[in-house]
């Protein structure tokens, strides 16, 4: 008898572990890769508060296919597969017929969570009934931008939005505060120490990546604190590495981008998964507020963010391991800042 029931128990727990796995949330979000690590706290609370068995993210698959694998997204759908801007067109003229897409994509989602459209939107009306032409399933939409008046964190502003749409009680755990978002895998740092041999890194020293880029101009520290912080962590015994993105190469001149190749080496052309690698296996970070900052302060890598015209408290990088300065936002871009190099520079030097 003890056999048999071991066998139904268990044939139990796999009926109820293919029910669980069944039961799966979607995200829509279509931004950078800023938005999507600041979207991970709210798939983690997803899958833990309603015992989803997986996340997907759909997006631009340039910013979410590192994300399976190493996060609490489960899958990853690219936003150029479907026809999405026909949930754009009036309500009133919208349909879709048995075996379209539409229809069988969202079929396999029971929550949708979408950043594109508005509530009460053409939009949101057309996803609803898309959704639910296969089954009943649960379609809430979320700003991006919290009101003036709201003082947390843009994560948390994303999951009491959910908690308040949702329909239900739940409540929301405090994050772990040294919990990392992004957990590199043995072959992310592999790769990276020898992506990293290859432009001529020694590994001689505590090695620090510095991004002087971010999607804003506004919200890029002048160059010259870069430069100037570079050369004083080389002078500490630092190996320091410049990274230089699509944004950069075109913003910076080239008197400017050959500074920043003679004062370390410089990684350029990489794509976004060589970025990680590279994030990686550093012992330490500097950036402004920007994507590849959340990529390494997710990561647990040390990461010393630099703020200017945009909120710390709203928009700061989510890790184990930050540290923020704040600029004055009307100099910020525009001259160096001698007093703020030097406040880094007393953390960063007995830090990293």
């Amino acid at each position: 008898m003890k056999g048999s029931d071991n066998i139904l128990d268990m044939l139990k727990d796999k009926g109820a572990e293919a029910i669980r796995n069944a039961y799966r949330g979607l995200i829509l979000q279509p931004g950078a890769i800023g938005d999507c690590i600041l979207t991970l706290p709210l798939a983690r609370f997803m899958k833990e508060s309603l015992g989803l068995g997986s996340v997907d993210i759909l997006g631009r698959t340039e910013y979410i296919s590192i994300l399976p694998g190493r996060t609490s997204v489960d899958g990853v759908r690219s936003m150029d597969s479907l026809e999405l801007h026909r949930l754009f067109i009036s309500a009133k003229e919208f349909d879709v017929a048995d075996g379209d897409a539409l229809i069988n994509f969202f079929a396999d989602y029971c929550w949708i969570v979408t950043f594109l459209g508005e509530p009460y939107s053409d939009f949101e009306q057309n996803l609803i009934y898309t959704v639910n032409c296969s089954h009943s399933g649960e379609v809430i939409t979320l700003s991006m931008k919290p009101p003036e008046k709201f003082k947390g964190h843009l994560s948390d502003f994303y999951a009491q939005q959910f908690v308040e749409q949702c329909g239900m009680s739940l409540k929301r755990s405090r994050p772990v505060k040294d919990a990392a978002l992004i957990k590199a895998t043995k072959t992310d740092i592999k790769n990276g120490k020898e992506l990293l041999k290859e432009f001529g890194v020694e590994f001689s020293g505590n090695l620090v990546i510095l991004h002087p880029g971010s999607g804003g101009l506004h919200k890029c520290w002048h160059v010259e604190n870069f430069l100037a912080v570079a050369q004083k962590l080389i002078s500490k015994g630092f190996e320091v590495v410049f990274l230089l993105g699509p944004a950069e190469q075109e913003r910076f001149s080239p008197s400017v981008i050959g500074d920043v190749k003679k004062t370390a080496k410089c990684l350029t052309d990489l794509s976004l998964t060589q970025v990680l690698w590279v994030l990686s296996c550093s012992d330490g970070f500097i950036g402004n507020d920007s994507g590849i900052t959340h990529l390494a302060a997710g990561l647990g890598v040390k990461t010393i963010a630099v703020f200017g015209p945009t909120s710390p408290t709203l928009h700061r990088p989510t890790g184990p391991a930050v540290t923020i300065f704040a600029g004055r936002a009307a100099t910020f871009a525009k001259r160096p800042s001698p007093a703020l190099q030097r406040k880094l520079m007393d953390v960063a030097g007995k830090w990293f």
